[in-house]
């Protein structure tokens, strides 16, 4: 099985570095009413990485397309010339504030759609400074999942579990890791998840049991 041109080799790294330079090559585009809200930065620049991605791969992308709705797996995806098909979740993070933790994908989701092994789940993040009103990338992430460490990772509880970036300022990448692996390893924490969750609920079903004898024995005012 023929493996991704782009992130096993250098050419990811070559990407991240023109998305950075892409960026911070923008005129200013905040003002004084929009430098303080990070989903303002977010959108802005999702945006024009929404402009200007197909360009930014050049020869290596064959099918692009950017019209997805807000919770959508993907924010871009793109076809390479080998036929592999790419969603990417953008994901912005203002290294000012001290605490960040994004949601990337359900894990059901993210279970079905690499059932294809052509398919691959990116993250792309572009970390960023504010001076004044414009906006200085400072570090690009663009990686496939399976290339963020579990130590980086967490699952919040919405739906079958929500994989989330534990804290923005700490990304560990692991290049080349294996998507077996690490599929694995999330069956592994899941398996983990799960029983805790069950545990939670069981203490839940308690408290409401309680609550209803207390107001079946209540008298009507």
């Amino acid at each position: 099985m023929k493996k991704s041109r782009i992130f096993y080799s250098e050419k990811y790294k070559e990407i991240e570095q023109r998305i950075m330079d892409q960026l911070n090559s923008k005129p200013d585009f905040l003002s004084g009413a929009t430098v303080h809200s990070t989903r303002a930065v977010g959108d802005a620049i999702q945006e024009m990485l929404s402009e200007d991605f197909q360009a930014l791969l050049g020869d290596l992308c064959k099918d692009y397309s950017s019209g997805f709705a807000r919770r959508a797996m993907a924010d871009l995806a793109f076809k390479d010339l080998d036929d592999f098909y790419y969603v990417v979740d953008v994901k912005t993070h203002r290294l000012e504030t001290k605490f960040n933790m994004p949601n990337l994908t359900s894990v059901e989701r993210l279970a079905r759609f690499y059932e294809d092994d052509t398919n691959y789940f990116v993250i792309l993040i572009a970390a960023y400074m504010i001076e004044g009103v414009k906006v200085k990338v400072q570090k690009v992430h663009f990686v496939p999942i399976e290339f963020l460490a579990w130590d980086c990772l967490t699952v919040g509880a919405l739906g079958w579990g929500q994989i989330q970036i534990a804290n923005s300022n700490y990304i560990h990448i692991e290049e080349d890791y294996s998507r077996k692996r690490w599929m694995i390893e999330l069956c592994d924490v899941m398996l983990e998840f799960y029983p805790k969750e069950i545990a939670k609920i069981g203490k839940r079903i308690d408290y409401f049991k309680k609550i209803k004898q207390y107001w079946e024995n209540k008298p009507e005012i």
